[in-house]
């Protein structure tokens, strides 16, 4: 995955600024919980574990082949896509999908799940062309097109 992350917020670099201080004056600050092997094991499970409707993972991997294949879906799309997502996007963007719905509190993928995680599943797969970099087009607008052209099922 290619997540963009921001700078912090003034809240957040406040508290940046406390953990670096107390860890040059050597003082231990305790994790609020320490997750063990067997809960992790657990949450990973449960995720997989969450139900993904077949119209949902047809709207997912038709989004990953309008990578492959755009000209199926624009012109503009085709010129600026050179190199579209690989199997493994696919499987990232199923368990991606999968995850933020259980960490939503749903035991079931929606369209928006997908939607919410494809530019950081995307993101680093997609090669763009020559013309989309020389014409400033960014990954991310490619991706927002993608959305466009895709129909949810």
């Amino acid at each position: 995955m290619h997540v963009s992350v921001n700078y912090p917020n003034l809240e957040a670099e406040r508290q940046i600024l406390a953990l670096a201080r107390n860890e040059a004056s050597a003082r231990t600050v305790a994790p609020p919980y320490i997750l063990g092997h067997e809960e992790i094991r657990a949450a990973r499970q449960a995720v997989l574990n969450i139900h993904m409707a077949a119209n949902v993972e047809e709207y997912l991997v038709q989004l990953v082949m309008a990578t492959r294949t755009p000209q199926s879906y624009s012109e503009q799309l085709a010129g600026w896509i050179e190199y579209g997502g690989s199997p493994r996007a696919t499987i990232a963007l199923d368990r991606c999908s999968r995850a933020l719905a259980w960490l939503r509190g749903r035991d079931f993928v929606i369209p928006d799940d997908v939607q919410d995680v494809i530019h950081d599943i995307l993101r680093h797969r997609l090669i763009l062309s020559f013309e989309a970099e020389a014409n400033g087009i960014t990954k991310d607008q490619v991706i927002d097109s993608l959305l466009q052209f895709v129909p949810v099922i």
